[in-house]
């Protein structure tokens, strides 16, 4: 039987990269981010996600959390990961990583594409989507996962919701481009 697809839908910044890598250890072959700076992101996004769906069966950063509903539509059974960190700490993370540059893939999301002097609708923009992700599984507990890694969630929370065996090795993290492996 094949295992159901898994979708982090968690936005940039709240430990997408180290739930790749973490579903990454648990062999599954995942797929990250693409279209940041296509034109027409908003336009393209689902299907390309649709394509590269085919290829792949674990998902994390954007243009995923976006497309949440109709990947649920698309793919019945799948698992959902909501990555979550206080809008503080996760909009100094954003501001500090991105400062002044601009993406069509941001502006598509927040409606601005760099996040310094736009905090105030990142904010927004970020509390919304956790909302609305919770609320679209709110009958279906079984389906989603919320998980803080900032704040030390790890193995002992995915493994379990994924019906798998918690690894002999650290949980991964992965800060600005380097992966920490908390082996024992």
């Amino acid at each position: 039987m094949c295992r159901p697809k898994v979708f982090a839908v968690g936005f940039h910044k709240t430990g997408t990269k180290s739930i790749g890598a973490a579903l990454a250890v648990l062999g599954y072959r995942v797929a990250g981010q693409f279209g940041v700076n296509h034109p027409r992101i908003s336009e393209i996004a689902l299907a390309e996600a649709l394509k590269r769906a085919k290829h792949f069966d674990a998902f994390q950063d954007n243009p995923w959390p976006i497309l949440f509903r109709q990947l649920d539509s698309q793919f019945p059974g799948s698992r959902f990961i909501l990555t979550l960190r206080p809008s503080d700490s996760w909009i100094e993370s954003v501001v500090r990583h991105f400062g002044t540059r601009s993406t069509t893939m941001r502006e598509w999301i927040y409606g601005a594409g760099s996040p310094r002097g736009s905090e105030q609708i990142y904010i927004e923009r970020y509390q919304q989507h956790n909302r609305e992700v919770r609320n679209y599984f709110r009958d279906r507990p079984g389906d989603l996962l919320t998980m803080r890694i900032t704040e030390g969630n790890g193995w002992e929370a995915l493994c379990p919701f994924l019906g798998m065996n918690i690894p002999a090795r650290g949980f991964p993290h992965v800060n600005a481009g380097r992966v920490q492996d908390n082996s024992v």
